[in-house]
């Protein structure tokens, strides 16, 4: 898959799992279920034991499904993640050395940003996406709104703090997709191994990001015909 397609894909899709679990097993549990669920992506955080590897199994076993590596912060880390087959690199600060790598080795790449100096500078650095992180504690959609109108033109994906009460919020708010964890794998479906408790958060938070979009549409629709 190409890295535009890869682009696409995430764009399309709206939401973006990210995969911070305790074991392997509890990743691949946890990834099986959310592409039951319809989500074909996901995000293994490299604090996952044996990340990389896991990264390598997936990327083998699922080819019909986007893999990435979040936590990524050197440029060390971003060449084991590209060696194993990671098709996204992503983390929750700005490291231009991993933007940089990214762009060289037709990787998508969307590094965390905050201010509105972080985000802009995070976009002229040639990153696909900006992800805003974590966004719910200074201001949740008001703040991805206000940051929309100040850089309409910027992709910016909403994380940190997305739940099932606010996400359709962030989409009308300007947010092209969502990065969630927890609160779409959460610690105890994982325990319990409730692998259709976390399919039914994956339809729902799609469905979220689907109704917000098509909010959004109606609301043009209504403004060229009015």
């Amino acid at each position: 898959m190409k890295k535009y397609e890869v682009r696409a894909w995430i764009e399309d899709i709206g939401v973006i799992p990210a995969v911070r679990v305790r074991s392997q097993e509890d990743a691949l549990f946890a990834v099986d279920a959310i592409v039951q669920g319809g989500i074909p992506i996901a995000e293994i955080t490299l604090t996952v034991p044996s990340a990389i590897k896991l990264i390598s199994q997936l990327r083998k076993g699922n080819p019909h499904m986007v893999v990435g590596a979040g936590g990524v912060m050197d440029q060390a880390a971003a060449q084991q993640s590209l060696d194993a087959g990671a098709q996204f690199l992503t983390s929750d600060g700005l490291h231009p050395e991993v933007v940089e790598f990214a762009q060289l080795n037709e990787l998508v790449v969307f590094p965390g940003a905050l201010t509105p100096t972080e985000v802009i500078n995070a976009w002229q650095g040639g990153c696909d996406f900006v992800k805003v992180v974590p966004c719910s504690h200074i201001g949740g959609e008001t703040y991805i709104r206000s940051l929309h109108r100040m850089f309409p033109h910027l992709p910016l994906i909403a994380a940190g703090g997305v739940n099932q009460e606010n996400a359709f919020n962030f989409i009308l708010a300007g947010a092209v997709a969502l990065g969630i964890g927890s609160e779409l794998i959460p610690s105890e479906a994982l325990r319990q191994r409730q692998a259709e408790r976390i399919a039914e958060l994956a339809r729902r938070f799609v469905g979220f990001v689907k109704s917000g979009r098509d909010r959004l549409a109606s609301r043009k629709q209504h403004v060229v015909t009015s």
